[in-house]
């Protein structure tokens, strides 16, 4: 097992299911961060918050979440370094761009490095005060779920409060386009890596992986945009 983990194959099999697994992650994400549009005073919201903070099937799936995110990093790293390594000094020798190569597809390191570092500001910003400083935005606040009053630490508010400043807005919407340009190759090269494509299915996924990689990017870009501009107090 060992073996085959450390062979290429084995490399793109883990970067494959770890892409697909991370894929699913943002679509649940962007689930929730859909209710900041709901304009309720941030009570849905909330509710959402709460329900992924205290499930106990959501808490055994953060360090899963985790370990999928340091295996994708790491082992896309290798690999990148790995092709590059294998190309030598013949790599782009001809000076002509590659036919059917992608421009996210020979970038794929450059905008990983980028996410990583929009993901660290984004922990930084939300899931270390949520879950280890704490922040005075947070306190408590009653909310109705399920017609029972239920006492919520007032995410709403800490989400709201950050998105109030310009830089970290635009911030997040460069972000979404370097993630969807990401995801644009990712989508695709996902499924190839556990090895279920083939010419027919190369051209589905291509388009089911634009659709899917521009409606999860712009998605985030626009509910930061929108909170700016149509949240504030």
């Amino acid at each position: 097992m060992s073996s085959l983990l450390c062979s290429s194959i084995g490399k793109k099999l883990l970067m494959g299911l770890s892409g697909l697994f991370l894929m699913i992650f943002l679509l649940v994400h962007l689930g929730v961060n859909a209710l900041l549009l709901v304009p309720d005073g941030g009570e849905l919201f909330n509710a959402g918050a709460h329900f992924m903070a205290t499930n106990p099937a959501v808490k055994i799936m953060e360090p899963i979440l985790g370990l999928g995110f340091l295996v994708h990093i790491v082992y896309g790293v290798v690999l990148t370094l790995q092709n590059r390594k294998a190309r030598g000094s013949a790599q782009y020798a001809s000076g002509k761009k590659t036919k059917g190569v992608t421009w996210a597809s020979q970038n794929m390191l450059v905008l990983g490095i980028t996410i990583l570092a929009f993901l660290v500001l984004h922990i930084a910003h939300f899931w270390v005060k949520m879950k280890v400083t704490g922040s005075d935005l947070l306190e408590h606040v009653t909310i109705n779920i399920g017609g029972v009053p239920t006492e919520v630490e007032n995410a709403y508010a800490l989400v709201n409060a950050t998105f109030s400043e310009l830089w970290i807005v635009l911030v997040y919407v460069v972000a979404g386009i370097g993630l969807a340009i990401h995801l644009s190759h990712g989508f695709w090269s996902s499924f190839q890596s556990i090895g279920f494509s083939n010419n027919l299915w190369r051209k589905r996924l291509t388009t089911t992986g634009q659709v899917y990689a521009w409606f999860v990017g712009l998605g985030f870009a626009l509910i930061a945009l929108l909170q700016y501009l149509f949240f504030q107090a």
